[in-house]
């Protein structure tokens, strides 16, 4: 293993996880007088890597994330979406079926055994495509819409990822090795929790409000199921045109595009505790596992620790902020734009209690959490080891 420092630490790690005094039971190093000379390699090493180089580590382990966990938030989407109202099936056109209408249309899939005999043709009822769980999901796009309706938003999955971790994470590093620093010297004993606690509020609140139009434009994209066969959904760039249509003809059109972030107090909401949570539970665990491979470890045990913690991590604030990405969905999935705009995080977590209960607040949290903790071992563990390849390179 490359580099080592003291506790084992490569110097390819971060400088967080480079500092702490494990021995010490979590408490920081002295920044003037390290106890080793390993310990100011890595963290040189880690401030030594440009915002460049940050960000191309990021946004490919972003890129990576996007396309293996999106079947998981298509079916959180169409789960919270339908909880919201959204219909999966036509029940204006079933009520109203005459002598051009094509019955199969109204088949979940060719398979089914639960139609009900209309003429010669059977139709399916109405909770054919009604959605029960996250397997059901899965099942029934596969089954009515086609297999790669489970990639349904990927595009601009991909398009928000790579921008949105390439701010989150390189921010993330420098604003927690700042915070780091101004702990060590003067108040060493919150250096283990303060620094990944506040640079991840502030990093994830930068990213959010700078890529929330194309979180908009995702999500729309996961809820809604296109119903004519044959004909293609809409993609991103239309998504995207059909928020803004409704205000075309305006004349305070620089004003109106305030319609892009609808939702975005919802997602800071969401997203701010969820790094908080994230990272300071992340830190500590990574740094007891990264202690435990010691020198000893090669690269795969320090990937291994840092999926291992990511995983940990991201299900724990998954679980704890589902509620407010079910307010978030609720919010971007409104297409009466006047509605939208006039709707708050608040009045819509109420509305949510009133009508479902601790149910409905914590709907899809199953494929929430199943993606996030993936998702994010995923991000942190190939985020080191690309800044790891960097690093080396840049050494040479």
């Amino acid at each position: 293993m490359a580099g080592g420092s003291r506790g084992g630490f490569p110097a390819w790690m971060t400088a967080a996880a480079a500092r702490v005094d494990l021995s010490g039971g979590g408490g920081a190093t002295s920044g003037s007088q390290p106890s080793h000379p390993g310990t100011s390699a890595a963290a040189a090493g880690d401030h030594d890597l440009g915002m460049a180089e940050r960000c191309l580590s990021a946004a490919s382990a972003a890129f990576i994330s996007a396309i293996i966990v999106n079947p998981l938030d298509v079916a959180k989407t169409r789960l919270q979406a339908q909880a919201a109202g959204v219909p999966y099936y036509q029940p204006s056109q079933m009520a109203a079926l005459g002598p051009d209408t094509i019955l199969s249309e109204f088949r979940c899939s060719p398979s089914c055994t639960r139609g009900i005999i209309l003429g010669s043709e059977p139709i399916c009822p109405p909770d054919c495509f009604q959605y029960k769980g996250t397997l059901d999901v899965f099942l029934k796009v596969v089954r009515q819409e086609g297999f790669g309706r489970l990639w349904r938003g990927t595009n601009a999955g991909l398009a928000l990822a790579i921008p949105t971790v390439g701010i989150y994470l390189p921010c993330y590093d420098l604003f927690r090795n700042k915070v780091e620093d101004f702990t060590r010297s003067n108040a060493p004993a919150l250096t283990p929790y303060a620094p990944p606690l506040i640079a991840g509020s502030v990093a994830r609140s930068l990213a959010c409000i700078a890529c929330s139009p194309i979180e908009l434009t995702r999500t729309r994209m996961q809820a809604y199921k296109e119903f004519q066969p044959g004909v293609k959904p809409p993609g991103m760039w239309k998504t995207l045109l059909g928020v803004l249509s409704p205000h075309a003809s305006s004349s305070q059109n620089v004003q109106n595009y305030r319609v892009l972030w609808t939702g975005v107090g919802a997602q800071l909401a969401r997203d701010v505790p969820f790094s908080a949570i994230c990272w300071s539970t992340l830190e500590p665990i990574r740094r007891k596992l990264l202690g435990l491979v010691g020198e000893d470890g090669d690269a795969a045990s320090v990937v291994g620790a840092n999926f291992a913690a990511g995983f940990v991590a991201g299900s724990v604030a998954a679980g704890v902020t589902c509620p407010l990405d079910v307010t978030k969905t609720r919010r971007q999935i409104e297409k009466d734009a006047e509605k939208a705009m006039k709707m708050t995080t608040r009045q819509t977590l109420v509305d949510i209690w009133r009508s479902g209960g601790p149910k409905g607040l914590f709907t899809g949290v199953g494929p929430r959490v199943a993606r996030a903790g993936p998702s994010v071992g995923i991000v942190v563990s190939f985020y080191e080891v690309v800044k790891y390849a960097l690093h080396q390179r840049h050494m040479s």
